[in-house]
């Protein structure tokens, strides 16, 4: 089973900035609700850890309590935003009204489905771990990793909420791959 993570709130989460490349720390809450995945990740087996380079994902697996045995893995990065980096989806559709990142990726950045393929590297690497994986990272690439996960075009993370601190489990009914759990925040309630 893959369990993803989303990295805790970062000021520009809260405010709706596309943040990729830029390395934003968690912002107060976003470490209490790192904190909080302490108790719902408790008593599970990883075989593999793996947490984006970037430092909200990393500070995210600390407190979380799994920091000492992640890898830091570099196919985990946000999507690269380009020239829409930092700015929100309004002032985006200013100059695009119609913009949206899963149709139209971002100048100077990459497409949902460049990023499958990092997605795509990613599960490999879990599927080798023989065992379950925890992997944090970030909310659109997950999304990606998660419509990568069922064989679908990295585009349809779009159809894939996901909140910060949120956890998802990946697995399998029977043969198939599967999502048995998306976007659970309620150990934040």
């Amino acid at each position: 089973m893959l369990v993803l993570a989303r990295h805790g709130s970062t000021q520009w989460s809260e405010t709706g900035k596309h943040t990729g490349t830029t390395d934003v720390p968690l912002s107060e809450q976003g470490r209490r609700q790192a904190g909080l995945l302490r108790d719902r990740l408790a008593g599970r087996e990883f075989t593999l850890v793996l947490t984006s380079p970037l430092s909200r994902a990393r500070d995210t697996c600390e407190l979380a309590g799994l920091g000492e045995r992640a890898r830091v893995e570099p196919d985990l990065h946000e999507l690269d935003y380009g020239d829409y980096e930092g700015l929100t989806t309004d002032e985006i559709r200013v100059d695009r009204p119609s913009w949206s990142v899963w149709r139209d990726g971002s100048p100077g950045g990459e497409t949902p489905d460049q990023a499958g393929e990092r997605a795509d590297r990613v599960i490999a690497r879990a599927l080798e771990a023989g065992g379950d994986v925890a992997v944090f990272a970030h909310g659109h690439l997950l999304r990606v990793l998660g419509a990568r996960w069922i064989e679908l075009p990295g585009t349809y993370g779009g159809n894939l909420g996901l909140g910060t601190a949120a956890v998802c489990e990946l697995g399998y009914e029977r043969e198939r791959r599967a999502i048995w759990l998306w976007n659970d925040q309620h150990h934040l309630a």
